[in-house]
């Protein structure tokens, strides 16, 4: 889903990077005010993690390319303001120091993969979830069903950024100046690739994870609250008796 340089006119990728730098700033703020303690450290193995698991890139017709991202995990792990920090110091690398992704576009990048994927899978986890006990499996379905719809969702916003250029920037005569190809083209390459193939690998991935840290650290977790698997355990044992 890394939009190159040239894909993006000028009117969309000024207004994606108006759109990001109050999120930058916010996110920044947050960070520093609201996360734990022992969770700080792992904002530095958040950002490797998304920069890795983004690094297996496989071109998809449309103009750009598909991979999972893991920026719901880091979500639902340290909260989505703290996704939006890891993936765009992601990005931010990839795009300076590997060409992955244009420079012109790295605010939309930041918004699709750092501020879509986070926020939707999120919000798709605690809805399903909701106060079930941290390592249950309700929560680790919960976790991947948000990783597939956050990239689905993302993938989605990608080819409609992409495939409006046509309609935005093109010459009197219709001629396209940025990106060649229109929604009809855009939105399904990018739709059907990542719900078909990438956006499994995301929901695996967030997954697994989850229930590995679930069961092992459970107290880094965003919204980990003791109390929800105490009371789940004196249920079970109020039951068995």
């Amino acid at each position: 889903m890394h939009i190159p340089d040239g894909y993006l006119g000028p009117t969309t990728f000024i207004v994606m990077y108006l759109i990001m730098i109050p999120i930058w700033l916010y996110a920044g703020y947050w960070v520093q005010k609201s996360l734990r303690s022992r969770q700080v450290p792992y904002l530095a193995l958040a950002a490797a993690f998304s920069f890795v698991i983004m690094m297996f890139n496989v071109p998809v017709p449309g103009g750009s390319s598909g991979h999972a991202v893991g920026s719901a995990l880091v979500a639902i792990i340290l909260g989505p303001w703290a996704a939006v920090v890891t993936t765009s110091v992601a990005l931010l690398i990839q795009c300076l120091l590997f060409g992955d992704g244009g420079v012109t576009a790295f605010g939309a990048n930041c918004f699709n993969m750092g501020t879509v994927i986070p926020f939707v899978g999120y919000f798709i986890y605690k809805l399903i979830s909701r106060n079930s006990p941290i390592s249950s499996n309700l929560r680790i379905a919960a976790a991947a069903i948000g990783g597939y719809v956050g990239l689905s969702v993302a993938a989605g916003v990608a080819g409609f950024e992409m495939g409006i250029q046509p309609i935005l920037e093109h010459t009197a005569a219709g001629v396209p100046l940025y990106m060649p190809y229109g929604l009809n083209v855009t939105v399904p390459a990018m739709l059907i690739e990542h719900m078909m193939f990438f956006s499994f690998v995301e929901a695996i991935v967030t997954a697994l994870a989850f229930a590995y840290i679930a069961r092992n650290s459970p107290e880094i977790i965003f919204d980990y609250k003791p109390e929800n698997d105490t009371k789940a355990s004196a249920g079970q044992g109020a039951a068995k008796a």
